[in-house]
């Protein structure tokens, strides 16, 4: 069975950042795409981006793009959404996903994280 646990969530100040931190155990992902999903209250749950862990490609969501950026530690298992410039819409519970191929929708991934709570104030 596949683990994905999520880190870094909390409470911030509009304009500010946090880093979100997922580690995977189980088994190897090192082949694998990594995704970041958020849901907020009363809505769908979103993508945000992903990160392809061979060939070491990004995409982002308009909504995020120029303010989030996802890395990777291949030797940790370990992927990163590093969040600029936050403001209070990306209020959210933050997933992380893993699947063979990657991709925006949420049917795309096979593994998921138990999330981490990011509010942003308003």
């Amino acid at each position: 069975q596949v683990q994905l646990v999520e880190s870094g969530g909390g409470l911030v100040q509009a304009g500010g950042s946090l880093r979100l931190s997922c580690a995977a155990s189980g088994r190897s992902f090192s082949s694998n795409a990594m995704a970041w999903f958020r849901q907020g209250p009363g809505k769908e749950r979103e993508f945000v981006g992903y990160i392809d862990w061979s060939g070491g490609s990004a995409m982002y969501a308009d909504s995020v793009k120029g303010r989030f950026t996802i890395s990777r530690d291949n030797a940790k298992n370990t992927v990163y959404l590093q969040m600029n410039r936050l403001i209070p819409e990306d209020t959210a519970i933050y997933y992380c996903a893993s699947a063979p191929l990657g991709g925006r929708r949420v049917r795309d991934y096979d593994y998921w994280g138990q999330g981490t709570q990011v509010t942003v104030s308003s």
